[in-house]
């Protein structure tokens, strides 16, 4: 079917060219006709008028057959498209009816289960990746370049605040908070 496809829209490009070749073949009548007239040959501008009247008729007709050859190209086009989808579409539902079959829901929820307790375990390790970087972040930066830093900011801006950094009680604080995650994280391996 697509050879015959091939063959239409080459006879439709075909007669088109012959549809300019008439077009053509017909100006060159017309000026041999004001020539003749010109020459005061009334018999041979006769027969330029009936050549170009005649080349002026073949063209339109090699332009209608072109149209034409080129919608039933076009329906055999779609044809050809649509077996293709229908061919395609038979394999997808084959592939679907045995993905179907072979899929365990069992297996699917214990899967998903498991997904679910790695993915919490993840979240209690990054965020105490992230307490560990920030307290240490925190005791590498010294305090009084922070504090003198801020001031400095403050009084450029004009602002009135009270600003103080964490104290060592807070350091404290933070280190407890820290040593509970790290047991939770450990609970959590050995679960």
């Amino acid at each position: 079917m697509e050879k015959h496809l091939f063959n239409l829209k080459f006879a439709a490009k075909q007669m088109a060219r012959e549809a300019k070749k008439c077009e053509k073949a017909e100006k060159e009548e017309k000026a041999k006709l004001k020539k003749a007239l010109a020459k005061g040959n009334v018999e041979g501008a006769r027969i330029h008028a009936e050549n170009a009247i005649r080349q002026k008729n073949q063209g339109l007709n090699f332009l209608r057959m072109s149209a034409r050859v080129d919608g039933v190209a076009s329906r055999v086009q779609t044809a050809v498209t649509t077996k293709n989808v229908t061919k395609a579409l038979g394999g997808v539902v084959k592939s679907m009816e045995s993905a179907m079959k072979s899929m365990n829901l069992e297996k699917i929820s214990k899967l998903m289960e498991q997904f679910e307790r790695d993915f919490e375990h993840l979240d209690v390790q990054t965020q105490t990746m992230d307490e560990a970087m920030s307290g240490v972040t925190t005791l590498t930066i010294p305090e009084d370049q922070v504090q003198g830093l801020m001031e400095q900011a403050r009084d450029e801006a004009g602002l009135e605040l009270d600003l103080e950094l964490p104290t060592a009680g807070t350091a404290t604080h933070t280190s407890a908070e820290q040593d509970e995650l790290t047991a939770r994280l450990a609970q959590l391996r050995n679960s």
